[in-house]
């Protein structure tokens, strides 16, 4: 008997200058994607960079496109062939064996794709290897062959895909490569040649405006976050699509109706008064998700430390105190704390070296359960991760691939207060929380106008940057706000009062 695959729901909030977007599978949120026009991502984005330094001892060069922060490009990211600045090259992938000062030059102008976010202090990481995603498949224009996600299982449909895209590539010269991706499974062979027969466009489009465009330009933006939902994240498991905004609706429509119309019918546009995010307690998870500690339904917690270097992760048994003997109770424990480790993992975006602190437990089987359900819990992360045996200290020890700022950096800064040992919401996150809560007042309450108190950098940035998402408000309900800051409210206080 096969266990049945959780039925899955996505979320998506829109409200002034900021988009969120909610996984939850049987109703628990798994995941959380949040998209400010301040501070849009860059991965996916295509620039046409231009080499400022060269590290022969790191192989490395830093690359300038046009950010604050030169983005960092490693010899073995680099594409071996004599145009890298148009993006064509020989693709034979042995630039990792190469010197970067045989590779590029200072002043060289290169095609460059981000593949990680700005993190911290550092800059973006870039590539040459371009890849353009569909939904079916991923078009490696430099790359050969065919290549099926491992998520697809069934060894005769693997077969399938990988005849039926290497029939459809044919023996054209400049064919390129492609990845087949996990929702390509049951995918008609018409299917995936639209799809190819697309990205084939995108990329010539690309390396057109690349021939026209001068230096730390950027050439080809990704999609928005709610499109970049319907490509990326929709699986045969998600059921429906709620959206709370009309105008996004709309266009997210349009798109299923001419790329992807077996979406069409779960997409949904959200009209009760009631906000989206606050259906199985979404905002609530998320707020719980910028606490260091999480409590369990045993009665344990565990506890959640976010440093520049690592994540590490402790379990305690707090007030559990078992039925039988301390040995079941510390295996209960961590049987619970497997799973809701690995639902953090995702839900925090939390990357790179994690570090998880189990309760010591004498039996070997039990040690081996333990890493059994947290293997499996694991395996529905779309992001890549390994996990490695019980280290001889007793801690388990993984990584988990990091292209994007965890959860705590996109929401949170270091708190004034505490010196830097703990977080606050930002005013900018504060500005938000205000808007939200504007509306919510607005579809439970008839009033005349609002007035919000808060923090004085609060009410400076609802003036100033984000004076258009506080006239967007004043749009959408139909009513003047008005505006006062109290000297004593902290940053990430504040009051909608009904006038």
């Amino acid at each position: 008997m096969t266990e049945e695959s959780p039925k899955e729901e996505i979320l998506i909030n829109v409200t002034p200058r900021e988009v969120r977007a909610a996984l939850l599978e049987n109703g628990i949120l798994q995941e959380v994607t949040v998209e400010r026009d301040a501070r849009r991502g860059l991965i996916s984005n295509i620039y046409k960079g231009k080499v400022s330094r060269v590290l022969p001892g790191m192989q490395a060069a830093f690359i300038d496109i046009g950010l604050e922060r030169t983005a960092f490009l490693h010899a073995s990211d680099i594409l071996r062939g004599p145009s890298l600045q148009n993006g064509n090259g020989n693709g034979n992938g042995d630039a990792q064996a190469a010197d970067i000062r045989e590779l590029v030059r200072e002043g060289q102008e290169v095609l460059v794709q981000v593949v990680k976010d700005p993190l911290g202090t550092k800059g973006a990481r870039l590539t040459t290897f371009i890849t353009l995603p569909s939904r079916f498949i991923v078009l490696l224009p430099m790359g050969s062959g065919v290549g099926i996600s491992a998520r697809i299982e069934a060894e005769e449909e693997r077969d399938r895909l990988r005849n039926e895209l290497t029939t459809i590539l044919g023996n054209e010269e400049e064919a390129g490569g492609v990845i087949v991706r996990t929702a390509a499974e049951g995918a008609s062979r018409d299917a995936l040649r639209a799809d190819l027969a697309f990205l084939r466009k995108l990329w010539a489009a690309i390396q057109q405006k690349c021939s026209k465009s001068g230096a730390k330009m950027l050439v080809h933006e990704d999609l928005p976050l709610p499109i970049r939902v319907l490509r990326d994240m929709v699986t045969s498991d998600v059921e429906r699509i709620l959206v709370d905004s009309e105008t996004d609706f709309e266009k997210m429509r349009t798109f299923t109706e001419s790329f992807l119309p077996e979406l069409t019918p779960i997409l949904e546009l959200y009209k009760r008064r009631r906000p989206i995010f606050d259906l199985h307690g979404t905002e609530d998870e998320i707020k719980k998700a910028l606490g260091r500690s999480i409590s369990l339904k045993s009665g344990g917690y565990v506890i959640f430390d976010q440093t520049e270097a690592m994540t590490t992760i402790d379990v305690n048994t707090g007030g559990y105190v078992g039925h039988r003997n301390l040995e079941e109770t510390i295996y209960r424990t961590n049987l619970e704390a497997a799973v809701t480790i690995a639902r953090q993992l995702r839900l925090r975006n939390l990357g790179g070296i994690i570090i998880i602190d189990f309760i010591d437990m004498e039996e070997a089987d039990h040690r081996e359960r333990v890493m059994q359900v947290l293997e499996q819990s694991m395996a529905r992360d779309h992001a890549r991760h390994q996990i490695t045996p019980v280290s001889p200290l007793g801690l388990v020890e993984m990584t988990r691939k990091r292209t994007r700022e965890s959860l705590e950096h996109v929401l949170c800064e270091d708190c004034d207060h505490c010196d830097g040992r703990g977080f606050n919401m930002t005013a900018e996150t504060v500005c938000f929380e205000i808007f939200r809560e504007i509306i919510r007042q607005h579809r439970q309450f008839e009033f005349e106008g609002v007035l919000v108190l808060a923090h004085q950098d609060v009410i400076e940035l609802l003036l100033d940057q984000e004076a258009d998402g506080l006239t967007e408000t004043e749009e959408q309900i139909g009513k003047s706000i008005r505006l006062q800051p109290e000297s004593l409210y902290l940053k990430d206080q504040f009051d909608v009062v009904l006038i």
